[in-house]
């Protein structure tokens, strides 16, 4: 575990509960992925293009439900996530269409895609507290 790492489980860690909880997801899910970019990919890749579009985009952002992030993460992995967190990986991926498409809006100011773990930290905090 590096620097980074150790410090940024720190920060989760202060803000606890759901919220805690829900930035560690999405941490994760970006990290394991390689970014914004990498989540943005695996959706695009299984049919979903037009949300992700609407994520990125200055309009409205198109909903995802858990089907669909089952669908596109596959059990095994939703499985694996969800043990890690304590919570059923049906819960999950509700937790994840939920709040993934906002996290996507708000880590693609002006249409951009930035990987910049610090950016991805910091925003991802900001949208929990």
């Amino acid at each position: 575990m590096g620097l980074f790492d150790s410090l940024a489980g720190s920060v989760i860690g202060k803000l606890g509960g759901e919220r805690g909880t829900m930035v560690q997801i999405a941490m994760d899910l970006l990290n394991k992925h390689g970014g914004v970019s990498g989540v943005l990919a695996m959706f695009k890749e299984k049919g979903y293009t037009d949300q992700v579009n609407s994520w990125v985009g200055n309009g409205p952002n198109l909903p995802l439900n858990s089907d669909q992030v089952t669908f596109v993460l596959g059990q095994g992995e939703l499985a694996q996530m969800a043990a890690k967190f304590g919570i059923t990986p049906d819960s999950l991926s509700s937790k994840i269409a939920e709040h993934l498409p906002t996290v996507v809006d708000k880590l693609t100011p002006n249409g951009v895609v930035n990987d910049s773990t610090g950016n991805l930290l910091s925003t991802v905090m900001g949208m929990f507290k």
